[in-house]
């Protein structure tokens, strides 16, 4: 039998279509599904046996879509701060993942950063690690949309020995989540200057025969194209174009160093930006074009990045920043308005991941994934523009509840499918297995 409920916001930002906002209307869900946008008075008529949930002082919008992180990676949060990309790399990040890194440490870090990832309004997580079943449940337990990236590499980790592993692994995890709702999987060559180009085709033939998309870092640092330029005599998008990478099933991460020409290039072939404005900001990767990758018209969505290089996985705090951040890099304080941001982090993402038919808006037919933000704290008033109020005011903090599909993961700020304690008690028994291992 079907369950219907409605809820009742001050104001409804569906987002699509841009900049719309509905005041007394409310959002029907019937099980899983947003059934109808109508009327609050209309709602409560029409659905006399309905749970109505009014939310007086809230704004009602889709729940955020974090287009890239490394979720496990929470547990590496400030073991290595102020360093450059590489440094922080190859001489801290990878030697602590391979000493600590199994199927325990990326299930429990999972959890920690979708719990922080809930409390800030995030409903779908693009990741990419490694023990890809941890991710996956972790993913279930929580309740978040959970897109399990598979990381892969030529050199040994703790995880795999080489690039035919990592993919041996990929699918066979593929495999045992099949027809799992809420999870799905990607293949994630880490970077162009970590995969060879055999194993580049390999990657894409493979995904064009499981029917899934690739997830990759591309062009985050100087450094990465002088190093392709001397040892493939070409920059990174040129050679990955070369090899057939390029196309509407790529979601490149970062992209901050691209010229004219590639953004054209990434436009015409439909590839998907995923623009990490706070990681790249503190590992001095630099400043992506977002202004000119939208202009040139590439669909382009936010994301945290890992933990170990942000430190906050906190896609409210990273909005702002990405409104900011393209009208200071543009020189134009019209560039990338509040309702565009508000889309960056929401229906753009979930175009993303081939998921704009279920998710990233308010509109009928598709699943309920919503979130309510109190906009009645005193940091965001007065109001004259909930949309403008969200973007660059109003903290993660604010976000009082989280629905996934029609169930509630947080209410009123108090998470219901996780507990806090068991998470805080967890973080600190690794950290202190970490410090005596580095010890």
């Amino acid at each position: 039998m079907s369950t219907t409920s409605c809820l009742h916001p001050k104001w409804l930002i569906p987002v699509e279509p841009r900049a719309t906002v509905l005041q007394n209307h409310a959002l029907v869900i019937t099980d899983d599904i947003i059934s109808a946008i109508i009327p609050s008075e209309q709602a409560r008529l029409q659905y006399p046996d309905a749970v109505h949930t009014d939310l007086s002082e809230h704004a009602l919008l889709p729940g955020f879509v974090n287009l890239h992180a490394h979720s496990a990676m929470s547990l590496l949060r400030g073991l290595a701060d102020d360093l450059a990309l590489m440094d922080w790399l190859n001489h801290h990040i990878w030697p602590a993942e391979k000493k600590h890194v199994s199927d325990e440490f990326v299930h429990d870090g999972t959890l920690h950063a979708m719990a922080e990832m809930i409390r800030g309004g995030t409903t779908t997580v693009n990741d990419m690690y490694f023990h890809h079943e941890a991710v996956a449940t972790a993913g279930l337990a929580a309740g978040m949309r959970t897109i399990v990236g598979c990381s892969i590499l030529e050199f040994p980790t703790g995880y795999a020995n080489n690039a035919d592993e990592y993919i041996s692994k990929a699918v066979t995890a593929h495999q045992a989540f099949a027809g799992q709702a809420g999870v799905d999987f990607r293949l994630a060559p880490h970077a162009p200057y970590t995969v060879a180009d055999e194993t580049f085709r390999k990657i894409i033939k493979l995904a064009d025969q499981l029917d899934i998309s690739i997830h990759c870092h591309i062009h985050e640092t100087r450094e990465e194209i002088e190093g392709s330029l001397t040892e493939h005599g070409k920059r990174p998008l040129q050679r990955l174009h070369e090899l057939g990478l390029l196309t509407p099933q790529l979601i490149a991460a970062h992209v901050v160093h691209a010229n004219d020409e590639e953004l054209a290039l990434l436009a015409k072939q439909g590839v998907h930006v995923a623009h990490n404005p706070a990681s790249n900001l503190k590992l001095a990767s630099g400043f992506a074009r977002i202004s000119a990758m939208q202009a040139a018209g590439i669909n382009v969505g936010i994301g945290t990045d890992g933990a170990a290089s942000n430190n906050k996985i906190d896609l409210l705090g990273d909005l702002r920043m990405a409104a900011l951040l393209a009208k200071a890099q543009s020189g134009n304080p019209t560039s990338l308005n509040a309702a565009a941001a508000l889309e960056m982090a929401t229906l753009a993402g979930a175009k993303a991941l081939g998921k704009g038919d279920i998710t990233g808006s308010l509109v009928a037919g598709k699943q309920a994934d919503i979130i309510a933000i109190d906009l009645s704290a005193l940091e965001t008033l007065p109001l004259f523009d909930p949309v403008s109020q969200i973007v660059y005011a109003a903290g993660r903090e604010q976000v009082s509840h989280v629905w996934v599909a029609g169930k509630c993961l947080m209410q009123e700020r108090r998470l219901q499918t996780l507990s806090l304690a068991e998470l805080g008690d967890k973080a600190r028994w690794w950290q202190q297995r970490i410090i005596q291992q580095i010890a």
